[in-house]
């Protein structure tokens, strides 16, 4: 059915129907790209399939959560910047309030959950990441080089597994596929629906660059918790390459060695977080909840939440007036070819660290991960039942082990 009237033009009809996808979008960014695809290319018409293949392939480029990207920008075309701000909520709120929910559950009943539930939680986390970098690796190194920077990369950052050895990873992997990459140009394609001038845009991408630098001054200058998670989880939400599963390794470096959250904490809420709707990088609003330190509950989760989002407005809205000269750039394509195998080998240095060591105690956990990733891959069980199930083995594990 096409819907070319102007009822969902509005910003409250954008949020309605992104609303309803923020409630049934279950799968991971992917699936999530899917639902997008079927609701505002084949339903809607919102856009072409070509200009919504050119909007997907310029959210893959930027840091940050690809689908939610997407969505943001799917928003500002059809009822401008208020109507970003109203697709990002109504798809990310119902996973945002159900952890934050988890994690005041579990810091008031904590005890009454099961340890072996938990420990359950733990380990379908490795196979949901598992599943991440084999799915990613298959697509994004096809060849030697990239298969080589991809390992390289891996072994750098358990080596050095810190927030800035990620990024001193990803410029390098960028360098060298400058110089090993040609790409063949790309064809002409459809513009996007969306009308920014190129200053606004620069504007909006000197925000992010302030922001980015100055945030950590600001902390160090004046200390204080509130603006350190500001700082720490803006920094996440723009460095991160590769979408929700590369953010486990940044986020955990930040709030479990700094005492703010328990990795046991930690393990579980991202295996809750499978479970749920939306991105996955509402996983901020669990562990802003969850902090030892106030800001917590629910003012800690809004503010973990509106600060590792923050970066993906500045750049969609940056960066959109400039994509079309930079698509076309082959040295952009060659770049971007090495940074996404980077990406898959950080993904794997985060499978191992702090994933599969945390979570994979005795052969019975090996056991459980395994079942839980072949569920996922090939008997196709939507992850959040994957999530349920395992953390009811983890417990029944617990009582006969």
């Amino acid at each position: 059915m096409t819907d070319t009237t102007k009822t969902d033009r509005s910003p409250w009809a954008v949020f309605l129907i992104f609303l309803q996808l923020g409630l049934t979008s279950f799968g991971g960014p992917i699936a999530h790209l899917g639902y997008f695809r079927d609701e505002f290319v084949t339903r809607r018409q919102w856009l072409t399939e070509r200009s919504y293949a050119d909007l997907v392939a310029l959210c893959q480029f930027l840091p940050g959560p690809a689908s939610s990207q997407v969505g943001i920008a799917l928003g500002l075309s059809r009822s401008g910047y208020a109507g970003a701000l109203a697709a990002w909520a109504g798809f990310t709120l119902p996973s945002a309030i159900v952890l934050i929910l988890f994690a005041l559950g579990m810091a008031s009943y904590g005890n009454a959950i099961p340890s072996g539930m938990l420990h359950g939680l733990k380990v379908v986390a490795v196979a949901v990441v598992a599943q991440a970098v084999w799915g990613m690796a298959r697509n994004l190194c096809p060849d030697v080089p990239r298969i080589t920077i991809m390992a390289a990369a891996t072994c750098f950052i358990l080596l050095v597994p810190s927030a800035w050895g990620q990024v001193g990873v990803i410029a390098i992997a960028a360098l060298i596929s400058l110089l090993l990459f040609s790409p063949q140009q790309r064809a002409a394609h459809d513009p996007l629906p969306i009308a920014i001038r190129r200053r606004v845009g620069l504007l909006w991408l000197t925000l992010f660059f302030a922001l980015l630098l100055g945030l950590p001054l600001l902390a160090a200058l004046f200390p204080n918790q509130a603006l350190s998670m500001v700082d720490a989880f803006y920094r996440a939400g723009s460095l991160v390459f590769g979408g929700g599963h590369v953010v486990l390794p940044l986020l955990q470096a930040e709030v479990v060695p700094s005492g703010w959250v328990s990795n046991d904490a930690f393990l579980a809420g991202y295996g809750a977080a499978q479970a749920v709707p939306g991105p996955l990088f509402t996983f901020a609003a669990f562990l802003g909840a969850s902090m030892n330190e106030a800001p917590s509950g629910w003012l800690g989760g809004l503010i973990c939440l509106l600060a590792i989002f923050a970066p993906s407005f500045l750049l969609v809205v940056g960066t959109l007036p400039f994509w079309e000269h930079l698509r076309r750039s082959i040295h952009t394509q060659a770049a971007l070819s090495g940074i996404n195998a980077a990406v898959v080998g950080l993904l794997l240095a985060a499978l191992y660290q702090p994933v599969w060591t945390s979570a994979i105690y005795a052969p019975q956990d090996f056991g459980l991960a395994l079942v839980a990733l072949v569920a996922l891959m090939f008997w196709k069980l939507p992850p959040w039942l994957v999530v349920v199930v395992s953390g009811v083995a983890g417990w029944l594990l617990s009582t006969v082990v």
